[in-house]
Formats: C-alpha cells, structure tokens, sequence
C-alpha cells in the first residue's frame, strides 16, 4: 500500500496549486482519502476529505469554499485544489488513506489513518 503526494511549491498569495495523491494497492473506490497539513511545532490538521464508496466530501471551515478535492479513477489519483492561497496556508501537505468509512465526524483525525504519504510542502509568500 502506497500513496505519493506530489504538486507543492512556492507560490504567492492569491494564487492556486493543484496537490496530487497516487494511490496504489487499494481498490481505490473503496478507500478515504484525507489531506492534512502540518506546521513546525502544531498538531497535523485536517484539510479535507473524500470519502470510501460514496465520495461524500468534507473540508475544514478555514479551507472551506477555496479548496476542493476529488478522485480520479482511471489515474488512481486524489487531487486537491487549493485556490485563493494566504500565507497561513504555508505547509506541508499530507495524504492519508483508510477503507473505512470516515462520515463528517471523525475524517479530521488522523489516526483514523493508517497509511499516510510523503509530504509535499506548499509556501506561500509575497
């Protein structure tokens, strides 16, 4: 089971990033998909999520209207897009994935998560 993410780099603020998450030894429709972040000395924060089976997708409030995330099934490939980016979105991005459900409650946790990717750092700054 791996997942690659990919798509950081430095932009300034009000411009957009694609991220992207390879996923393979999953049947992939059948797994959640989450993006976290993380900061030197905070906790890793949920970003958004799409979900197993389904695809029911959620966002954290302070990425909530400016982010979306969606699959794409023949590239086995998560995407996340990050539009109207701010400085205090400067991180660096994690994709993690489970086969259970997640539902709108407990997607923000990451131990729901049992494989995670490498990260990919996206800086935002003038």
């Amino acid at each position: 089971v791996q997942l690659q993410a990919s798509g950081g780099g430095l932009v300034q603020p009000g411009d957009s990033l694609t991220l992207s998450c390879v996923v393979s030894g999953f049947t992939f429709n059948d797994i959640a998909i989450a993006w976290f972040r993380q900061v030197p000395g905070k906790e890793r924060e949920g970003v958004s999520c799409i979900d197993s089976g389904d695809d029911s997708t959620y966002y954290a409030d302070f990425v909530k209207d400016r982010f979306a995330i969606w699959r794409d099934s023949a590239k086995k490939t998560v995407y996340l897009q990050l539009n109207s980016l701010k400085p205090e979105d400067t991180a660096v991005y994690y994709c993690a994935g489970d086969r259970a459900y997640k539902g709108s409650s407990v997607w923000y946790y990451p131990l729901e998560y049992d494989h995670w990717g490498q990260g990919t750092l996206v800086t935002v700054s003038s």
